[in-house]
C-alpha cells in the first residue's frame, strides 16, 4: 500500500475564502479540477504570457473583460469539458 501526503495542500484564497484540498474524504466536489488548473496558471502564468503574444482588436471602450480573462475562460473550459 502507497504512504500519501497526510499535509493538505493550500492553494489561492477565494475573496476571503480559504481553500485547501485533503484526500481525508468529508465534503466532496467534482469542481476540483478548476481550482488545481487556477493554481497552476497563476503560478506558471501562462495565459498572461499568452494573452502578451496576441494583439487585443477590440475597442477599449468596450470592453469588460480583459484578454487574459477570456483566454483563461476558454482554456479552462475546454480542459474541465475533457475531463
Amino acid at each position: 500500500m502507497t504512504q500519501g501526503n497526510a499535509q493538505p495542500l493550500q492553494f489561492s484564497s477565494l475573496g476571503r475564502q480559504p481553500i485547501s484540498a485533503d484526500f481525508n474524504g468529508g465534503r466532496l466536489t467534482s469542481d476540483g479540477g478548476g481550482l488545481l488548473l487556477r493554481e497552476v496558471d497563476r503560478r506558471a502564468g501562462l495565459t498572461a504570457r499568452l494573452a502578451e503574444c496576441l494583439t487585443d482588436p477590440r475597442d477599449p471602450a468596450r470592453t469588460i473583460h480583459d484578454q487574459r480573462t477570456m483566454i483563461a475562460q476558454r482554456i479552462f473550459g475546454i480542459a474541465l469539458a475533457a475531463g
